[in-house]
């Protein structure tokens, strides 16, 4: 019996410790005031209103009369954290802002550490534009069911070069050029230090694909063991409906590359560079007007250089240049 009861006692407790508080309503206050007012005792009163006798006290000896009183007040701390940013900090960032309205998290944190000595954490800094309103809310409706699996990152130079096209946005040529002209980006990053080769052409065509392994190869400074595309007609044949072997099938064979194709209809397999296509829309082509081809790969020109010096926290905070560097002398 004994233990029956112990047992029992136990799991009140439990039930107890994971029950969700929630605050009382405010007519439930009043009421509680308002019945000890009249004369009732203090037990029967917490027995009624399932309150403690701490809370009665409190309430009666704030309420007057008015609803008002028994209001919960904010709980917003009167005076500032010691270790939160000093007036001086918060302007550095905010000047920075404006002299840099379409500056990265990372970009932002790096130019404070290296030009005003910012010791705090780069989540710290996220939180604080948070609070300041730099980032614009982003609705999300919905859920993925993919669940990500474990990859293995090439630690080595050269080891592995995702490659993909991207449509440059119609939005970003100027009116002079005709409606129907697309232009297309071609993205090579080596996946290691996460080091990118840009390069736009007018048509996406297996000829260009091979002139842009090329330009890769001329950039880098080294040939990849292995080179991962999509199963575009730029990068691969049908096998089915041509038998004809790819022109870059040919020059990988030659040059002895690897040519691997993801399985179809799968982007995310060709993350890296799918991710950063997405960087490329939020930090140049929203802010992109180009007149000709020439404009557009003088332009994309500074852009990756740009793009190349930017610190990843995949990186450890390194820019992709350090990382390659790093990697060179190690």
């Amino acid at each position: 019996i004994n233990t029956i009861k112990e047992r029992t006692q136990v799991m009140k407790s439990i039930s107890q410790i994971n029950k969700r508080y929630l605050p009382h309503e405010l007519k439930t206050r009043i009421n509680a005031v308002k019945t000890y007012r009249n004369g009732n005792s203090i037990e029967y009163v917490c027995r009624k209103y399932h309150i403690s006798r701490i809370s009665l006290w409190r309430w009666n000896k704030k309420f007057d009369g008015t609803p008002e009183s028994l209001m919960d007040k904010s709980h917003k701390p009167l005076s500032r954290h010691p270790n939160a940013h000093t007036d001086e900090e918060i302007k550095w960032i905010k000047d920075l802002i404006r002299r840099n309205p379409h500056i990265t998290l990372c970009e932002l944190w790096i130019k404070l550490r290296n030009n005003k000595g910012y010791k705090r954490h780069i989540v710290s800094l996220y939180r604080l534009l948070v609070r300041i309103g730099f980032y614009n809310q982003i609705l999300i409706s919905g859920t993925s069911k993919y669940t990500p699996k474990h990859y293995e990152t090439p630690t080595m130079l050269g080891k592995k070069w995702q490659i993909d096209v991207k449509y440059v946005p119609n939005e970003c040529k100027a009116r002079s050029l005709p409606d129907d002209k697309r232009y297309y980006q071609y993205t090579c990053i080596d996946e290691a230090t996460r080091e990118r080769f840009l390069y736009w052409y007018e048509e996406h065509t297996p000829a260009n694909t091979v002139d842009f392994i090329k330009r890769c190869i001329e950039y880098y400074g080294y040939k990849p063991e292995e080179i991962q595309t999509d199963n575009g007609t730029e990068f691969t044949y049908n096998k089915e409906q041509i038998k004809v072997i790819h022109p870059m099938d040919e020059y990988c064979i030659k040059e002895g590359i690897y040519h691997h194709k993801i399985r179809p209809r799968t982007p995310r397999h060709n993350g890296k560079v799918e991710r950063s296509h997405r960087n490329d829309n939020e930090r140049f082509y929203s802010f992109l007007t180009f007149y000709s081809l020439e404009d557009l790969i003088n332009q994309g020109k500074r852009y990756l250089k740009r793009s190349n010096n930017i610190p990843m926290q995949v990186l450890n905070y390194l820019t992709p240049i350090e990382m390659r560097n790093k990697l060179l002398n190690s």
